[in-house]
């Protein structure tokens, strides 16, 4: 049962981030890492990235809720006090949008926090998750 759920919403998410006439600057991002090598999206290891506490980047931030918040929907802010907006496309639908942005922010973010780039199949994965929320 929950490989056939697995199944199903990693088939939906296929479908949603298919390339066509009508894609969307989200998914023409999310092409662009496909291209890159990256499979299928999955959701759930998004989500598991999220709340993952990895202790190899920096230290002041082992986890993307340090900044982000505890949840995708509620807003974070930077170490300096600077708000952060949702990282949920349902509470911040322009977020994964900018191609120029996305990558900046995945650059800084898994090398501060995971202490390395993320590859293709993790940004598409992280996008998949908040897509959900």
């Amino acid at each position: 049962m929950k490989n056939a759920k697995i199944f199903l919403i990693t088939l939906s998410m296929a479908a949603m981030f298919a390339v066509s006439a009508e894609a969307g600057p989200r998914e023409d991002i999310i092409a662009g890492f496909m291209a890159q090598g990256a499979g299928p999206a999955d959701p759930a290891k998004g989500k598991a990235m999220y709340n993952a506490n990895y202790g190899t980047g920096k230290v002041e931030t082992p986890k993307c809720q340090s900044c982000h918040g505890a949840t995708p929907q509620a807003g974070g802010e930077t170490r300096t006090a600077k708000p952060i907006d949702p990282m949920a496309v349902s509470k911040a639908p322009d977020r994964f949008t900018d191609k120029k942005k996305v990558d900046k922010w995945f650059l800084r973010n898994c090398r501060g926090v995971i202490g390395r780039e993320c590859t293709a199949q993790e940004k598409v994965d992280f996008i998949a998750f908040m897509v959900t929320q």
